[in-house]
C-alpha cells in the first residue's frame, strides 16, 4: 500500500525542497542528501508506486519506457555515460529500500568499486 506521506511524495508535492537535476510532468531527478559517491542522483516517477514491481505491474509500456529513457538522458547530461555509472533500485526491506516510493539511484563521477546502496 502506498504511503502518501513518504518523503518522496512530499518532495513531488513541493512540501520538501530538493536540488533538482531534471523535472518534467512525469519524473523528477534530484541530488541525494546523503551521497555515497561524487555524483548521487535519485530518480522518481511522479506516480504512486511503492517499488519496482509495483511500477512495472501497474503502468503501461509508454510510462515505463519514458522513465528509463529519462534515466539515460540524465546520465548523458551528467557527463558520466562514457566514464561509467551505476543505476540501483532497492526493493523491500531485504533489498534495502528506505523510502516506500519506487526510485533509482544514479551513482558516478568516480570509480564506484564495491559501494552498494
Amino acid at each position: 500500500m502506498y504511503d502518501n506521506n513518504n518523503i518522496f511524495a512530499k518532495i513531488i508535492a513541493g512540501k520538501i525542497p530538493c536540488k533538482k537535476i531534471y523535472e518534467d510532468e512525469h519524473v523528477l531527478f534530484f541530488e541525494d542528501i546523503n551521497p555515497v559517491s561524487k555524483i548521487h542522483i535519485l530518480g522518481i516517477p511522479k506516480l504512486k508506486c511503492v517499488n519496482f514491481s509495483d511500477f512495472v505491474a501497474n503502468n503501461n509500456e509508454k510510462t515505463i519506457s519514458n522513465f528509463f529513457k529519462k534515466i539515460n538522458m540524465v546520465i548523458e547530461s551528467l557527463g558520466i555515460k562514457e566514464s561509467g555509472y551505476r543505476v540501483i533500485s532497492n526493493s523491500g526491506i531485504d533489498g534495502g529500500q528506505e523510502v516506500p516510493h519506487f526510485h533509482v539511484h544514479i551513482l558516478g563521477g568516480e570509480k564506484i568499486g564495491s559501494k552498494i546502496r
